[in-house]
């Protein structure tokens, strides 16, 4: 969410954002937001007169009165009658007109970054870099569930009959491979300095609304039925709940967290849940990295974040690039994001495996995460990052690393998370 100050003495700045994000639909709603801040400062400042008005009065009815002065006190009196029906139609109006305010100011997209690169969706979102050389072996990659079969690591009908499509059973080497990924992302991010935590799962309908869009709420959360709780679908989402309405010392930033969670997404829209695989599903395990820092440092943390995640996969022998996302494939909160992608020799094409985007002060802004300096209080800036999200990024591992037998190596870096393993054996 923007600051009403900016957008109330820039609005063709704001006007211009939203054609870049190709949401023109929402034009219209920066003037009429700035009409109804115009009506809501009037009728506070019609209010506040009001008040101080009663007050002066009041004192001048006590004087009046000690005077003898019985008649100009009533007439006072009724004066202040009269200013009391007015005062109450304004208390009244005053929370209606600023419900109406942060409505539309939740639905107005954020600034971009100058450097986002214009276009209407994510086919338009430009390459930034390739890390590791992608090879394509001399033999045919299967298909991820089938490199699991051959390890009886996968069991989806199971899955279907006790939760339904979308779920899975990740069996033996299959899931020590996926918990030695996760362990494994745990240490790689504690070894950059980052506080390791572990956040609630379940938050309230006040966090939800600060961290995300409406839309992307309905599109991926699941609400607790009867109860003011969502399922996360990311651990940021608790983790920056974590200092909602707090103000943060300012010598402790940056803060640097990351945490583990399962996640729940309902995968609401035309890409549709795998049936016989895992990459899009209703359930997935995450190590998320989740930054809260001065504004002028957030450009340099978004740079270090996804690097870390380019890093970690490169340490699995996973070739990797990153791609800048465009303007319409910008969630409204965010200000900048990029993708970071891993090669699938199977596909011979690249897939997304992560995301790490700086939304400014959006999410402070909407949660009350503010620190004190020397200048005064301010709104702290706010990003995240995936380092692992599994399954997808198990479905990476195995493609790159299976062999024409159906073995999977295990490089270096996961070995001590599997016991010494160095390879795992398919089924005889």
């Amino acid at each position: 969410m923007i600051d009403i100050k900016f957008l109330r003495e820039n609005p063709d700045i704001v006007k211009e954002n939203i054609r870049k994000k190709f949401q023109d639909e929402k034009l219209d709603l920066v003037d009429e937001v700035i009409a109804l801040d115009a009506e809501s400062r009037k009728a506070k400042q019609e209010g506040d007169n009001l008040r101080a008005s009663k007050n002066k009065i009041s004192k001048e009815i006590g004087a009046l009165m000690a005077q003898g002065k019985k008649e100009e006190a009533e007439q006072k009196k009724a004066e202040v009658a009269a200013n009391a029906k007015k005062l109450a139609d304004l208390e009244e109006l005053e929370p209606q007109l600023q419900e109406k305010i942060t409505k539309i100011m939740m639905t107005i997209p954020n600034i971009i970054d100058s450097s986002v690169p214009i276009g209407r969706d994510d086919s338009e979102n430009v390459e930034i870099q390739k890390y590791g050389e992608p090879v394509v072996p001399d033999f045919d990659v299967p298909y991820h569930a089938d490199i699991l079969n051959r390890i009886s690591g996968l069991d989806k009908d199971a899955a279907g009959r006790t939760s339904g499509n979308g779920f899975y059973y990740l069996m033996g080497d299959a899931a020590r491979i996926h918990s030695a990924m996760i362990s494994y992302a745990r240490d790689f991010m504690i070894e950059k300095g980052f506080t390791y935590c572990i956040p609630p799962f379940m938050i309230r309908s006040s966090v939800v609304n600060g961290v995300m869009s409406f839309a992307e709420m309905e599109a991926m959360m699941y609400k607790i039925e009867g109860e003011d709780l969502f399922l996360i679908g990311t651990s940021e989402h608790s983790m920056i709940g974590k200092f909602k309405g707090q103000i943060v010392n300012e010598d402790s930033l940056p803060v640097t967290m990351t945490s583990y969670s399962p996640c729940f997404r309902k995968e609401v829209g035309s890409h549709g849940i795998e049936e016989r695989g895992v990459y899009r599903v209703h359930q997935f395990e995450k190590q998320e990295m989740v930054v809260l820092c001065k504004p002028e440092d957030s450009m340099e943390w978004y740079h270090k974040m996804w690097s870390y995640t380019v890093e970690f996969f490169r340490s699995l022998d996973i070739p990797v690039r990153t791609l800048e996302c465009c303007s319409g494939d910008l969630a409204d909160l965010k200000v900048k994001s990029c993708d970071v992608e891993a090669w699938s020799p199977r596909q011979q094409k690249y897939f997304e495996v992560g995301s790490c985007s700086t939304l400014g002060d959006a999410q402070a802004r909407r949660l009350g995460i503010r620190t004190k300096g020397e200048n005064g209080t301010y709104f702290v800036h706010t990003l995240n990052n995936t380092v692992l999200a599994t399954p997808r990024g198990l479905i990476a591992f195995l493609e790159n690393n299976v062999n024409a037998d159906g073995s999977i190596n295990i490089p270096k870096a996961l070995q001590p998370y599997m016991g010494g393993k160095d390879k795992v054996l398919p089924n005889s």
